[in-house]
């Protein structure tokens, strides 16, 4: 098995740093820091991070064909003028679920929105994962009885949805229709073991293999979904390790997130990078992210 290792770009110290978005146009990586409600956006160049507050804890921040960003938050769906701070609302599938938020959302290749939530207990079956087609028609719940909605990915030929729910410690496999953005036959292909932390957020790479970032796990894996196998080992100086994503000029680099959350007080001076964002070149790239198309 591949060993490898990352640097810090970023010393964010962000309680829980979540949801890597590569940008292409504005050449910059969006991503939230839950707990306390930030947008950011970081220019990999310049090394410069902008943030933003919004209205509640936030779960992921796209952007958009209209050049802003949808998040997913405590309150539902929201457009967000990151320059301007205006936030509009748009829906919230789990309106009175006061114990439930938004977590991790992608889109497919089409540019649907798929979001999962969470609830703060995270009570099993409590949680779903929606598909946003457009801010004009509700979010159509996909899956349910779900523990914790993450990491999502789709095959290069978009008839492979990947998603994992992270109380189940797997990776799911389900047939995607892509002209309808409906899943089918899903089944377990990657099982996590317990020593190895919690499978968080996901992304694919050109060839096809799954990387995964591993809570309480100090690290991102890489895996063949057709049969099971880790190949390859990103190796961080923390702990709890929750998404990645392909980005750059040629989708070579991989930026990947971290917590300070779920560390025990001695723990924090042992981790003095938890909750920063770091860089990998694994030696293979991956794709760009896809715009909100709505």
């Amino acid at each position: 098995m591949e060993k490898l290792t990352a640097e810090c770009v970023l010393d964010a110290k962000a309680l829980l740093a979540e949801g890597p978005c590569w940008d292409e146009p504005r050449q910059c990586l969006w991503w939230v820091d839950i707990e306390n409600s930030i947008v950011n956006c970081f220019d990999p160049v310049t090394k410069e991070n902008k943030s933003r507050e919004v209205n509640s804890h936030v779960g992921f921040a796209i952007p958009t064909s209209q050049n802003d960003l949808i998040l997913g938050t405590f309150n539902g769906f929201y457009r967000l003028d990151f320059e301007t701070g205006g936030e509009t609302p748009i829906s919230n599938p789990e309106a009175g679920l006061d114990r439930n938020r938004f977590n991790d959302g992608k889109c497919d290749p089409l540019g649907r929105l798929w979001g999962g939530t969470l609830s703060y207990d995270r009570t099993p079956g409590d949680a779903s994962l929606y598909c946003l087609e457009s801010t004009e028609k509700p979010a159509r719940r996909v899956i349910e009885n779900v523990t914790t909605s993450n990491g999502l990915a789709w095959s290069a030929d978009a008839k492979t949805m990947y998603y994992i729910d992270t109380g189940s410690r797997q990776v799911d496999a389900l047939d995607f229709d892509l002209e309808t953005g409906t899943v089918s036959n899903r089944r377990t292909i990657i099982k996590v073991p317990e020593e190895m932390g919690k499978p968080d957020g996901m992304t694919i790479d050109q060839e096809g293999m799954l990387w995964t970032a591993l809570f309480r796990g100090g690290g991102v894996a890489r895996w063949n979904p057709a049969t099971g196998e880790q190949l390859a080992m990103i190796e961080l100086p923390v702990t709890n390790v929750t998404s990645c994503c392909f980005a750059g000029e040629k989708y070579e680099d991989l930026y990947i997130t971290s917590a300070r959350a779920g560390l025990q007080e001695s723990q924090v001076p042992e981790q003095p990078l938890a909750g920063g964002i770091f860089h990998c070149r694994p030696g293979v790239g991956g794709f760009p992210s896809v715009r909100f198309a709505g």
